[in-house]
């Protein structure tokens, strides 16, 4: 399991603009963040919200990715229906996702199932992870990630 400390594994996925990898992002930090599912209230929200966010992320130097399993394709219909701004890396058979620790055993209505654990990952520009956001709950969160982006 990481942890805040760790060398984040490097990740290169493809998106809908391009590709996006850890090793092209060499010093700058990175909020990475997992999310289950394109144009889901909670994910739309989330995505939403950092998008809105992105200016001033970047402003204080830091790049964002979010990462699902859902195709590029979705991805692109997912960014231009609701005006995404931020990266948004496919990664359908899994590998980051399960590298982070973000594919989790979740339970819905007694039921258990393999998922995405919503997760923001803040990782320097070296490649260290300097914070962890696990079972992340929408509100105020992206407001709690630019903070700890301009100060780490």
């Amino acid at each position: 399991m990481l942890k805040e400390g760790d060398k984040a594994p490097d990740f290169d996925l493809p998106t809908d603009t391009g590709r996006v990898s850890l090793a092209a992002l060499k010093g700058r930090t990175v909020v990475l963040f997992f999310y289950p599912k394109d144009d889901t209230p909670g994910c739309t929200t989330e995505a939403i919200g950092f998008s809105r966010a992105k200016a001033d992320v970047e402003a204080a130097g830091a790049t964002l990715v979010g990462v699902s399993k859902d195709t590029v394709k979705k991805h692109g219909k997912f960014r231009e229906k609701h005006g995404l701004t931020v990266e948004l890396g496919s990664d359908a058979d899994s590998d980051v996702i399960e590298r982070y620790g973000a594919w989790v055993e979740k339970t819905l209505y007694g039921r258990q199932y393999m998922g995405i654990d919503r997760s923001t990952w803040l990782i320097d520009g070296e490649g260290v992870i300097r914070r962890i956001w696990r079972k992340v709950r929408v509100p105020g969160h992206v407001e709690e990630v630019l903070a700890a982006v301009r100060n780490p």
